[in-house]
């Protein structure tokens, strides 16, 4: 194509397969970022996103073999608040739906998202089917291709891949497209030549303060609804100042940590709210990095919008860090309700291994800080950490059992790229699939897959009591579970079980044929946390007392 030639560029956002999905965190936001920049700087390209994984719902599927070993734990389908996963689904648009479409559209050039490295087949197959009705050039970017380009770039139905910050690499690599330029000057950019993957070094993007806000004209508001209303991504940093070894962030980023000015943050608000977005979600956890400049924001946001108009949520989690009651209480006037922050674990030890920053101590006092001003908390703690013990789980839980906060229980993977995965023999395709929590993929010394298996349950179970709303301050377990079974099917369907997981020391299902034995549940280890934490704070604030 001559410079200057009109061009069309369609950018996709695949479907995934797993056996849960989170559909609400599904916005496209990076993609979007890309429209919005190249327009800014070729107005003569045409870019569509398309967000073929939200809005499409879900179909059961077979399982795949490499996990064929989790069928021992995913028995039943079963209906108890304590239930764990059962079905394997492919959640949204078919690829050959997906491949229609884009012969429909017929662009001269199609981009794929790969964020998440064990969905990292599905975008193969959005490239594959595409490729097999339409001869056009596949570019692949996102995380999981920063952190493994070969991976996809060695695939014959991809041409192209983007590592790292994608702004100004699809920038540089449209111009030398359209000219007919040589692609060894593109940043970031991988190719083939003669058949062998390059991969041309990796520069600095655009500065995230001058990049322009996403454009998310494409999609539909009504498939992104927080509490039936209008929601969008807003992002007020990229990168992070900490180097914790769980996490691959820095393959994408880089080692610099950018942020955007509180004016700049509130101006896009503003233009949210003028596009009928009434939930903002910040997804950058280092939200609260520089109190200053959150302060700035919140207080701008209290003095424009009547109470109740926004509401703003930070679902991907917020660092502690430099949470205080000033902050809290700025939030909470502002438009938060919950506060989603990660304890992960509370050995001291091993988070000084794990790199993180983080203590015990500052997050206890930001739990009780939050608690108090009315704050729904969620904690998250990950299970099966190498360097962790069992007891060091139990403990973890145990804590959390008796704090004013939901449990967030997450079951640790490795990551292609992330600093812990150099402790472990080198990732395989089949490794990279498993990293995922459903997997339950690692296995140490110090624990097995029933222990994961069944302190992930023993996580449901406990929030299960803090659900429940109770009459007093504090009530044995025996006298919550009868008003339990009074509140609902739901609630009284846990109670049964619970009840006979104490006097019989198994786990039963509840399936529609009635009760079902999950053999893979150690009760031993269950009731180790349960005498450990003595008792469960509720959500409401009641108490309830475990030791019959």
């Amino acid at each position: 194509m001559k410079f200057g030639a009109r061009m069309k560029v369609l950018l996709i956002q695949p479907p995934i397969r797993d056996f849960y999905d989170t559909d609400i965190r599904l916005q496209p936001l990076g993609l979007c970022m890309l429209k919005a920049v190249v327009k800014r700087f070729l107005p003569e390209v045409e870019v569509i996103v398309r967000d073929y994984h939200q809005g499409y719902g879900r179909k059961t599927i077979a399982y795949p073999a490499e996990l064929s070993y989790l069928k021992p734990y995913y028995l039943f389908p079963d209906r108890s608040p304590f239930s764990a996963f059962y079905n394997y689904y492919h959640f949204g648009a078919s690829f050959q739906e997906l491949a229609r479409d884009v012969l429909n559209e017929r662009p001269d050039l199609v981009g794929i998202s790969s964020l998440f490295s064990p969905y990292y087949r599905e975008a193969i197959a959005c490239a594959r089917e595409i490729r097999r009705v339409h001869d056009v050039p596949v570019l692949m970017g996102g995380s999981h291709v920063s952190a493994s380009p070969l991976y996809a770039l060695e695939d014959p139905s991809v041409d192209f891949i983007i590592r790292g910050e994608g702004e100004r690499p699809l920038v540089e690599f449209l111009k030398a497209y359209l000219a007919g330029q040589r692609f060894e000057d593109v940043p970031n950019l991988g190719f083939k030549r003669h058949g062998e993957p390059v991969l041309n070094p990796v520069e600095k993007n655009f500065p995230l303060q001058e990049l322009p806000i996403a454009d998310f004209s494409d999609l539909n508001k009504s498939r992104y609804l927080f509490e039936k209303k209008p929601l969008c991504f807003i992002t007020t940093s990229r990168g992070c100042p900490h180097r914790c070894t769980f996490c691959s962030v820095h393959m994408t980023f880089g080692e610099s940590f950018q942020r955007r000015s509180p004016q700049a943050v509130l101006s896009e608000i503003r233009q949210r709210y003028q596009e009928g977005y009434r939930v903002l979600d910040f997804e950058d956890d280092n939200l609260t990095f520089n109190k200053e400049d959150f302060k700035q924001v919140l207080e701008t946001v209290i003095m424009e919008f009547p109470p109740g108009e926004l509401r703003l949520t930070a679902m991907n989690g917020i660092s502690y860090l430099s949470i205080d009651t000033e902050i809290l209480s700025l939030m909470k006037r502002a438009g938060f309700r919950g506060l989603n922050i990660s304890l992960v674990t509370s050995n001291a030890p091993v988070l000084s291994r794990l790199r993180r920053p983080h203590t015990l101590e500052k997050y206890l006092e930001v739990v009780n800080q939050a608690h108090a001003l009315g704050f729904d908390i969620v904690s998250y703690q990950i299970l099966g950490l190498p360097y962790e013990t069992l007891d060091d789980m139990v403990n973890t839980m145990a804590l959390m059992a008796t704090m004013p906060v939901l449990i967030g229980a997450s079951i640790f993977y490795l990551t292609p790229g992330c600093p812990i995965a150099l402790e472990f023999p080198r990732m395989t395709e089949t490794d990279i699939f498993k990293s995922r929590s459903t997997a339950m993929a690692i296995e140490t010394a110090h624990f097995c897959r029933d222990d994961l298996y069944t302190l992930f349950i023993t996580a449901r179970i406990i929030n299960f009591l803090k659900g429940l709303r109770l009459k007093g301050d504090k009530t044995s377990l025996r006298e919550a579970l009868h008003e339990a079974a009074e509140q609902g099917d739901r609630e009284k369907l846990g109670a049964e079980i619970l009840i006979k997981l104490l006097n019989e020391k198994r786990l039963y299902a509840g399936t529609m044929k009635g009760f079902e034995l999950l053999p893979r549940f150690k009760a031993d280890l269950f009731m180790k946390v349960w005498t450990k934490a003595r008792s469960v704070h509720t959500l409401h604030g009641r108490f309830i007392e475990l030791l019959l």
